[in-house]
C-alpha cells in the first residue's frame, strides 16, 4: 500500500508513517507537495478541516491512500483568546474520507493577535521561541509544553483518530 501525505514536512510524514505502519506494516509512506486551497493560516473549523480534506484528496493522486493534515485556530469559548489550535487529519481512499483531530491548545495572546492580523503561527512562534523552522521540529506545542508533547505526537493523535472508522469498519458501517 502506498500512502501519500499531502505535505513534505518531515514531522507530518513521520507521524503518519508511525501510525499507519501499526495497521499496514508494509505501507510505503511518503510526502508530496500539494495545495490546501485555504489560507496559509486557516482560521475556523470549516477552513481548517477543508484544508485537511483538500490535501488528502490531492495526495490521493499519488497513492492508494491520501492523508491531509491541517492545523488552524478554532473558536472556543472561555479561552484566554477565544481560540485554540486544533490539528485535523483527513484520510481519503477515493470513496470515503475519514477525519480525526488532535488535542487542542491555546497560544499565547500575542501569537493569536498577530495571526488575526494576517501572520502565520510559525513566524510568530519562531520570534517568540527563538527556534528557526519550529514547525519542522518540535513545533509550538513542543516549546509551550516544555518538551512534554512534540508536534509529531500531537499529529499522531489526529492521524489515529482519523483511522478509527477504517480499523472498525463494521461498527462505522463502512
Amino acid at each position: 500500500m502506498r500512502v501519500a501525505v499531502g505535505s513534505t514536512n518531515p514531522v507530518k510524514v513521520r507521524a503518519v508513517e508511525e501510525v499507519l505502519r501499526a495497521f499496514y506494516p508494509e505501507a510505503e509512506v511518503f510526502g508530496v507537495e500539494v495545495s490546501s486551497d485555504v489560507r496559509a493560516q486557516p482560521i475556523g473549523m470549516q477552513e481548517t478541516v477543508l484544508g485537511a480534506v483538500n490535501r488528502a484528496r490531492e495526495a490521493l493522486r499519488h497513492g492508494d491512500l491520501g492523508v491531509g493534515i491541517e492545523a488552524g485556530l478554532v473558536e472556543v469559548p472561555f479561552t484566554l483568546t477565544g481560540y485554540m489550535d486544533v490539528q485535523f487529519c483527513a484520510i481519503s481512499d477515493g470513496e470515503v474520507v475519514t477525519l480525526g483531530a488532535g488535542s487542542g491548545f491555546e497560544y499565547p495572546p500575542r501569537v493569536v493577535r498577530e495571526v488575526l492580523r494576517g501572520r502565520e503561527v510559525g513566524e510568530v512562534m519562531e520570534e517568540l521561541s527563538g527556534i528557526a523552522e519550529i514547525g519542522r521540529k518540535g513545533g509550538a506545542i513542543g516549546f509551550l509544553s516544555h518538551g512534554r508533547l512534540s508536534r509529531k505526537e500531537l499529529t499522531k493523535q489526529a492521524v489515529l483518530m482519523a483511522m478509527l472508522p477504517r480499523i472498525n469498519r463494521e461498527v462505522y458501517e463502512l
